[in-house]
């Protein structure tokens, strides 16, 4: 059977802020202190290119003056001592009596001015220049040897971060180095996984360089990788004394007579991931439409506020699912505050048109979101997020993860902020980043199938920041798997075996 997910991997981000007070804790615990971590860094890096690349000809370190520099002196030093040809390029010295001037004065290579560099066919390029910390687009020489390795495809192996690229956002600072392998340290930052920055970074290996996990315990950073590792603890597992309602119930909002299917591929998603009871909640336009095509799903015809309410009253769902497919030109408004106000339990999934509804007035919904006893996910793409959040959308100084931790925040809600690197943010700062995003989910009726996994996961009592992590990583898996072809309508029953390896693991 395949593994859903390499259990061993760390899934903690760290803000260059947050390993820089890492690095500081970590340095008293070691013997040798900074400069034992920096040998241990470039140890780490520079075993990847003499084994991966056998066949280099020469190996260009280029070395910035601060502690990445310090890091590719360490790698020149080894890669010369292991017999390969190596060459180092500078971009200033290292400050006196720094753990960098040291490493500077243990590597016995001969340093050129980074103004002379030039690519040079089947070399290496080590980039040492600037990692997490920068703030500022390369410039000079750096800016040089950037674009002359993009324009010459060199194969750059890049130390921490690819230089240019902004550690805390993942955003191209201007030109950046594009690398096929980037070597980081004891945990990953935001940059790493937000684009295009995991792009640039090409395969990202974590290395242990002896910095001990307690340093976690002082630090306390609240996002990380989203995977199993991280929510595993609360996956609902079938209990034999389950019912079909005790499993969860969901209801799902369907459109008109000509705008179900939207409807159906939540439900159907809802009830693959688990929920022992679905009902689509039609109108009565739509009755013969759905049931054409329902046979596990149930179906109960709401027109007005009056039968919502008798629906509730009847059996109350634990989770909704409202938006897609339900058309602007309904009372989208008043269907989703009246369930915030009047609804004592449960979760609404909140989609498509019923976001677009409130871009108006997206504070009402807010409030009464943060005053309800019912929780409250947003699923917004890019376009979405801009009609709900609009400054946090055109805000250059923001990073997506930034602004899907301030959405969460001003909504009271948990914002599932999608995209190739979809953020997951929850009111109270905590925040994922999913790692494996599929281009193959960009089709249409893909969002309506995460919104019902994540309803039926919160059906199943499984809390919603953590229902929707789940979904994110699982909706994606499934695509991966599928691969090219895939529509929205494969991406329910792809779910089955992915469960399967999960409550197995």
């Amino acid at each position: 059977m395949q593994r859903a997910y390499d259990w061993g991997t760390p899934i903690e981000l760290l803000t260059p802020e947050e390993m820089a007070r890492a690095d500081l804790l970590a340095i008293g615990g070691v013997d040798g202190g900074g400069y034992r971590l920096m040998c241990n860094a470039g140890l780490a890096v520079g075993r990847e290119p003499v084994t991966r690349y056998p066949q280099a000809t020469a190996f260009d370190v280029l070395c910035g003056p601060g502690n990445n520099g310090g890091d590719g002196y360490v790698v020149a030093r080894l890669l010369h001592e292991w017999g390969s040809l190596v060459r180092v390029w500078t971009d200033g010295a290292p400050r006196a009596a720094t753990d960098a001037a040291l490493a500077a004065a243990d590597c016995p290579v001969t340093v050129a001015p980074l103004a002379d560099f030039v690519p040079s066919p089947g070399a290496v390029v080590v980039d040492a220049l600037y990692g997490a910390g920068l703030t500022r687009a390369l410039d000079g020489a750096a800016l040089q040897a950037a674009r002359a390795c993009n324009a010459a495809g060199c194969t750059v192996v890049s130390v921490d971060l690819p230089s240019g690229v902004s550690g805390a956002s993942g955003v191209s600072l201007g030109d950046a180095f594009a690398a096929l392998l980037t070597v980081t340290f004891f945990r990953r930052k935001p940059g790493h996984m937000l684009e295009p920055g995991r792009r640039l970074c090409g395969e990202t290996i974590v290395a242990d360089i002896g910095i001990e996990g307690g340093v976690l315990d002082v630090v306390k950073p609240l996002a990380f990788v989203n995977s199993p590792l991280s929510w595993r603890h609360s996956f609902p597992r079938p209990d034999p004394d389950q019912h079909k309602y005790s499993r969860g119930h969901v209801a799902v909002f369907s459109g008109g007579m000509i705008s179900t299917g939207a409807a159906r591929l939540a439900a159907m998603a809802a009830a693959r991931i688990g929920a022992g009871a679905v009902t689509i909640y039609s109108p009565a336009a739509a009755i013969a439409t759905n049931a054409a095509h329902l046979t596990s799903i149930m179906l109960r015809k709401i027109d007005d506020a009056s039968e919502l309410r008798a629906a509730l009253a009847a059996r109350a769902p634990d989770a909704f699912v409202l938006g897609p497919g339900f058309g602007l030109g309904r009372p989208v408004r008043e269907t989703v505050l009246s369930l915030l106000r009047g609804t004592q339990k449960g979760v609404l999934v909140l989609d498509a048109d019923g976001l677009s509804a409130f871009r108006d007035e997206p504070e009402g919904l807010f409030e009464d979101a943060r005053r309800s006893r019912m929780g409250l996910v947003l699923t917004p793409h890019e376009g979405e997020f801009a009609r709900l959040f609009p400054d946090l959308a055109c805000s250059d100084t923001l990073s997506k993860l930034d602004k899907a931790r301030e959405a969460a925040n001003r909504a009271g809600s948990v914002v599932v902020y999608k995209g190739p690197d979809t953020v997951i943010a929850a009111p109270d700062g905590r925040a994922a980043i999913n790692a494996n995003g599929s281009p193959y989910l960009a089709t249409a009726g893909s969002g309506d199938v995460l919104a019902g996994m994540i309803a039926g996961l919160c059906a199943q009592n499984m809390p919603a920041f953590d229902a929707a992590c789940v979904a994110v990583w699982i909706h994606a898996e499934a695509a991966l798997r599928f691969g090219p072809g895939l529509i929205a309508e494969d991406l329910p029953g792809m779910l089955p075996p992915l469960l399967g390896e999960l409550l197995a693991d």
